[in-house]
């Protein structure tokens, strides 16, 4: 399904991004935009315009004379939510949430710890806010409206950290959270552990203690790559 208001470019994206990412066109691939506008039905504007788009995450780019080549995955923007997006959507599912998890799992304790240090009193308050969000929705199956508190709650965890590369993953971890919901990778009610923590978190940020932030964060991490173990093997 396109994005609205993406308008004929994110049509065709919505079908060849996750066409690439998934390996259907491997790398060295050449993409015939002529064929394409065909296969598509659209004009050869709006078929360079998607072109463009999947250059900028660096998926393909275009060669004088040879046209539009397929990039090595290794060359991939693999931060770009939408490429996130789009992997999660493929056969490699396990393992990106997987990568993705482990990155969270890297990032996201420390971050709690700084944020203990530098959060504002308004982050402190919208950070308890999401987590009794959270628990308001943990239990009826209520997971669309959980997620909702839950990518909020991750995105002022990392904002309050003060550093601004931390800031920017906010997308990062919000798509791996709407994946994991999306793709039926969680239990129909979420860890009422890990909701806890969350909680604890919210307190320990609150309180100025860098150290249990951080602890309580890593432990949430920990508890979310053990239910990948369970759910996408």
């Amino acid at each position: 399904m396109s994005t609205p208001g993406r308008g004929l470019h994110g049509h065709v994206l919505d079908t060849l991004g996750p066409e690439i990412t998934a390996g259907e066109y491997p790398p060295g691939s050449v993409l015939r935009t002529d064929e394409l506008a065909q296969r598509f039905d659209v004009s050869r504007s709006v078929m360079r315009e998607a072109v463009r788009v999947l250059e900028s995450m660096y998926l393909v780019e275009s060669r004088r004379r040879v046209g539009v080549t397929v990039r090595p995955k290794s060359e991939w923007n693999v931060y770009d939510p939408q490429v996130i997006r789009w992997r999660l959507a493929g056969a490699d599912r396990p393992r990106q949430l997987r990568s993705l998890t482990v990155l969270r799992s890297a990032i996201e304790p420390v971050a709690a710890g700084l944020a203990a240090r530098h959060a504002t009193s308004e982050q402190c308050a919208a950070l308890t806010e999401c987590a009794l969000g959270m628990v308001a929705h943990s239990r009826g199956h209520k997971l669309e409206g959980y997620l909702l508190h839950d990518i909020a709650f991750h995105r002022v965890v990392l904002e309050a950290s003060g550093n601004e590369m931390f800031a920017r993953l906010g997308d990062v971890v919000a798509e791996v959270l709407t994946g994991r919901t999306q793709h039926d990778v969680m239990f129909e009610d979420p860890d009422p552990a890990a909701v806890t923590l969350h909680v604890q978190v919210a307190e320990a940020v609150r309180a100025g203690d860098a150290a249990r932030a951080e602890e309580l964060t890593r432990e949430i991490t920990v508890g979310a790559l053990q239910e990948l173990d369970i759910l996408a093997p």
